[in-house]
């Protein structure tokens, strides 16, 4: 079952914007992110959630979205994403957290993928401009990373590394997503 849920879990970018995450579904990443372990214990991220068009326009607007597809400047209206989830380190807690950080979003983007949506970890922020169109005090809060979220709209697909070496994502013509992956046996050093 695990396995299944990492492998729907694909880095989506497109969405049927019109679909709404319920708050309750949201809610339930929150929760599953409070479960999860923390280095020493210290519990210091917070979580914002974005699903009100004008804070999801201001989000986007910050956003850097991949960036290997140097002629995509991301999902066109209608495609974006229908909610955010924002990771924000409580600084007077602890000055650096990036392991709780990618637990954290792993855990929630497979609770996403269990409940029917996809999203995509984005880390290209203009963090100076979303701190201050959101209103978020920088001083004491950190942006770690955002969770773009909402039904996927676009097909992604595992591919097989090849000869070259390249893991470069790239999209055929027919918008199908390709996503190259080393070969197990390549990754085991004995």
């Amino acid at each position: 079952m695990l396995y299944d849920l990492v492998e729907k879990n694909r880095s989506y970018r497109r969405f049927y914007e019109d679909e709404k995450i319920p708050g309750e579904a949201l809610l339930k990443l929150i929760e599953l992110a409070r479960l999860t372990p923390s280095s020493v214990n210290f519990q210091p991220l917070r979580y914002m959630i974005i699903t009100d068009d004008e804070r999801r326009a201001k989000v986007f607007a910050t956003l850097g979205w991949a960036g290997l597809l140097k002629d995509w400047d991301g999902p066109v209206p209608g495609e974006r994403p229908a909610a955010y989830i924002l990771i924000l380190l409580d600084k007077s807690i602890v000055k650096n957290m990036m392991k709780d950080v990618g637990i954290v979003a792993q855990t929630m983007m497979l609770g996403a993928a269990e409940q029917g949506f996809g999203g995509c970890m984005l880390g290209n922020i203009d963090r100076p401009a979303l701190a201050a169109s959101l209103g978020i005090d920088d001083e004491k809060y950190s942006i770690e990373l955002c969770l773009a979220l909402g039904k996927p709209k676009e097909k992604v697909v595992i591919t097989e590394v090849g000869a070259d070496g390249s893991t470069a994502y790239y999209r055929e013509a027919d918008g199908t997503h390709c996503v190259p992956k080393r070969k197990t046996e390549d990754l085991i050093i004995n």
